[in-house]
């Protein structure tokens, strides 16, 4: 007997469904990522959805949270995401910000960023954002909706984590041709193993967030 496919993992939209019959049509989903690496930016990502049609979980299936899927995944989806959605943006902090204002303070400028792109020439204001886990204090002029694990439960929020995802980890592919000697392409700046022995060789280069306490550790090593 053939062995039966399994069926691909897509984030829901049952609370997407629930407020736009409760009259939220304009629903922005925004999610960040890059929060806890020890280098490079934090990056936001916005998206809403063409929610009225019927045929929006098939044309992003495979789309849930993106730290479940591979790279060749959410590469190959993050278009399909751009092509389907009503729109998208995408927004990030600097490292220079980040250690300015910390990472809170930085996370949300992200997020407005992202915001701004994707309502960018619109003239509208969503009806609600759909927020992954947080709520966004300064932007209490619009509703918000918190879902925990939201990348996983809602399919708006899926969709800005995985165009977040994309770009940051282009980005610290990128920086790794600056700076071979940390492993950006392998780790994306994250606090592994490998990256911890290069910090303690070499010191920290311009995109090592110099107040996370490995990095301010090892500031005393002479910077690349």
């Amino acid at each position: 007997m053939a062995e039966r496919k399994a069926k691909t993992k897509t984030a829901s939209l049952r609370h997407e469904r629930h407020y736009f019959r409760a009259g939220f049509p304009f629903i922005v989903g925004i999610d960040e990522v890059g929060r806890g690496p020890l280098a490079g930016p934090v990056a936001a990502a916005a998206v809403a959805l063409p929610l009225e049609s019927t045929n929006l979980a098939k044309a992003l299936s495979g789309v849930r949270d993106s730290k479940e899927m591979t790279a060749s995944q959410r590469e190959r989806l993050c278009e399909v995401i751009k092509d389907v959605a009503y729109c998208w943006g995408i927004g990030h902090s600097g490292v220079e910000e980040i250690n300015a204002l910390g990472i809170v303070d930085a996370t949300k400028t992200a997020m407005q960023r992202a915001l701004d792109q994707a309502l960018k020439g619109s003239g509208t204001v969503p009806d609600c954002l759909f927020l992954d886990y947080l709520l966004w204090p300064e932007r209490s002029d619009i509703p918000q909706v918190s879902i925990v694990d939201g990348d996983q439960h809602s399919l708006t929020i899926a969709c800005a984590s995985v165009l977040a995802k994309v770009w940051r980890d282009r980005y610290m592919i990128d920086l790794d041709a600056l700076h071979s000697e940390y492993g950006f392409a392998q780790h994306k700046g994250y606090g592994t193993a490998a990256h911890l022995r290069a910090l303690r060789m070499h010191g920290p280069c311009i995109e090592h967030r110099r107040l996370f306490s490995p990095v301010f550790e090892s500031s005393g090593r002479a910077a690349q």
